[in-house]
């Protein structure tokens, strides 16, 4: 099984345009891989920069934020890097593409890792931060999971929200579960998607 780590990515357009999205790297011998799905605006982005900085952060409300349309997020600059880091990363990989497997459907982009920083202390997790990561990547495929796995999972996340949560979890928790109302919403009584 592959090592996958969840991390916030930042790419960059020729124009500088920064693109965030959440994003489970996977760790190859030294390097890491980042594969987006098809079509993706960090897809493009890596096409014409080919270069990525992996965000480690510990504020879930990114993670809830880039799927729920809030994706403004101060970002820094990176020395020696076209591409910024999230002002809130604890620490962040400089990812420089070495080569890429295009398969038409997830290229995989092996990169090395060119820099490493680290910017603030890691000062822990509770249990509703990773109940919200795992929010957050049920709603990234709320389109291919049936309702009830997504019930089923949200009925157990929500102990370790109602037991550990403080303000930012319950505010990120709160983002990603309008988006499952709203998905839900769009169902009609078959339980196929309403489409305009």
């Amino acid at each position: 099984m592959p090592y996958i780590r969840e991390c916030i990515v930042t790419t960059a357009d020729k124009t500088g345009k920064v693109h965030i999205a959440p994003l489970g790297i996977i760790a190859e011998n030294d390097g890491w891989i980042i594969a987006p799905f098809r079509p993706s605006a960090t897809l493009d982005n890596l096409a014409q920069t080919p270069v990525a900085v992996a965000n480690y952060v510990d504020d879930v409300r990114i993670f809830a934020g880039c799927l729920t349309g809030r994706k403004e997020w101060p970002l820094v600059p990176v020395a020696g890097c076209q591409v910024p880091r999230l002002k809130a990363a604890l620490a962040h990989s400089v990812l420089e593409v070495v080569s890429l497997d295009d398969d038409g459907v997830r290229p995989r982009h092996f990169c090395r890792v060119a820099a490493e920083a680290t910017h603030a202390p890691f000062t822990g997790l509770n249990r509703a931060k990773a109940a919200v990561l795992e929010l957050a990547i049920l709603v990234s495929r709320l389109g291919m999971l049936p309702r009830e796995k997504i019930e089923m999972e949200i009925e157990y996340l929500t102990i370790s929200i109602e037991k550990t949560a403080g303000p930012d979890e319950k505010e990120a928790w709160g983002w990603l579960m309008e988006r499952v109302t709203e998905h839900f919403a769009g169902k009609d009584a078959s339980g196929e998607e309403v489409r305009a």
